[in-house]
């Protein structure tokens, strides 16, 4: 893509409000029941969000991809925000659940969007997941849901573009996310980790960055300003750009939001971020 064009582009801001581990000790607004997500995707929404990215927890509050709870979280969200948020429903493993079970959600649920990491679900080389990797990721393009593969380092790129090249992942009508910070010794992110991920990035498939930590703002102000869009929440981080305690999850999609159009981009709604696939 035209850098000089993609500059020029609307950038997509995506919520993620809860994430798989933390909890409302670790702040009040961090919602884990259909009714408090629903509240906060609407706060994002206000904010500039046009996505969420949705992790549902059982009555535990545990991180949970049954079928049925997850559906109370979307319809919860659903009937908050009606067609003004693109619901991405999450199947992160944490170590926890098989790639079949990462499937059998999104086939019970048929989502209108669902990350996938592309490690967990094709986790190797060998002909049986590669197989099963190209016939649920085919199912998913032809169902019309909106797929973003969630890539950790340069070689996830690369892997990527392999698999896409093989015929394993579709070709085109995805998203990418490349996720800064996630396995650094800190835990904690630097705008410079996004450059190698760009670089192993060979082609035109619209990115994203989310990134761990206390510099998430500086990272997300960087893949705004090199062309990405922004995944920014309580998943990864938990403080506003002056390192205070953020108040919500609006905060951190309204200081996005602010950046975008400071460098003369706007946000991007729901059906206009349909509208790209």
């Amino acid at each position: 893509m035209d850098q000089d064009n993609t500059m020029t582009q609307p950038v997509t801001l995506i919520v993620a409000p809860n994430g798989a581990r933390r909890m409302p000790t670790d702040h009040p607004r961090l919602p884990i029941t259909p009714e408090t997500a629903a509240r906060e995707s609407r706060a994002a929404v206000e904010a500039g969000a046009a996505v969420v990215h949705l992790h549902a927890r059982d009555a535990e509050g545990k991180h949970t991809l049954d079928p049925a709870i997850n559906r109370q979280f979307m319809e919860a969200v659903r009937a908050e925000l009606g067609s003004d948020v693109v619901i991405q429903l999450t199947t992160e493993a944490v170590g926890q659940f098989t790639p079949d079970e990462q499937i059998h959600l999104i086939r019970e649920l048929q989502p209108e969007a669902a990350s996938f990491a592309v490690k967990e679900l094709i986790p190797t080389d060998g002909d049986a997941d590669k197989t099963r990797g190209r016939e649920f990721f085919s199912w998913v393009r032809d169902s019309g849901i909106i797929a973003q593969f969630i890539l950790y380092s340069a070689d996830d790129v690369r892997r990527y573009h392999q698999l896409k090249a093989k015929g394993i992942l579709p070709a085109d009508k995805h998203h990418l996310l490349f996720v800064l910070g996630r396995y650094s010794k800190t835990l904690q992110s630097e705008p410079e980790d996004l450059l190698p991920m760009l670089m192993a990035h060979s082609d035109d498939t619209p990115w994203a960055v989310c990134a761990f930590g206390a510099k998430e703002h500086l990272c997300a102000a960087a893949a705004i300003a090199l062309g990405g869009d922004v995944r920014v929440g309580f998943e990864n981080n938990l403080h506003d750009m002056h390192g205070n305690l953020a108040e919500s999850n609006a905060t951190l999609i309204a200081q996005a939001a602010d950046v975008a159009r400071s460098m003369g981009r706007a946000t991007i709604s729901a059906e206009q971020f349909r509208l790209q696939f």
